[in-house]
């Protein structure tokens, strides 16, 4: 079995809101949490979430990193990692330290990368001396 999480705090423990159970409000945890059921408010974790397969939230995420396998239509913040796997469908607006996308995870909505300096400018146009 793969490692889920590694804990920052020796007391953090790992939350799962298991398939089949729906929760109304919001989620605020400072462990790593597993989501395989149905969230209707925001998601807020000092560490890792993951939302599998069957994972559903409807919502703003707040968290350290997150892996998506289901289906989130939410803002999403993240200070480090957010990783869309092919099984994701992500609705809402990403704003992350670092991203992966697999091929086949579906993503609408925009992107910015936290870190990025504001006076990063595309780059010029090569000048073509060559028609002269």
């Amino acid at each position: 079995m793969a490692k889920l999480y590694e804990q920052e705090e020796s007391n953090a423990s790992v939350n799962v809101i298991s398939s089949g159970t729906m929760i109304t409000g919001d989620v605020v945890c400072s462990g790593d949490l597993r989501i395989d059921g149905n969230i209707k408010g925001n998601v807020r974790s000092k560490a890792k979430v993951i939302v599998g397969q069957s994972g559903i939230i409807d919502g703003d995420i707040n968290c350290k990193s997150i892996e998506i396998e289901g289906n989130v239509k939410a803002n999403v913040t993240v200070t480090d990692l957010m990783s869309l796997k092919s099984t994701a469908n992500l609705v809402g607006n990403i704003c992350a330290g670092k991203l992966a996308i697999e091929p086949g995870a579906n993503f609408a909505g925009n992107c910015k990368m936290q870190g990025m300096k504001a006076d990063v400018h595309p780059a010029a146009p090569a000048n073509d001396n060559n028609n002269k």
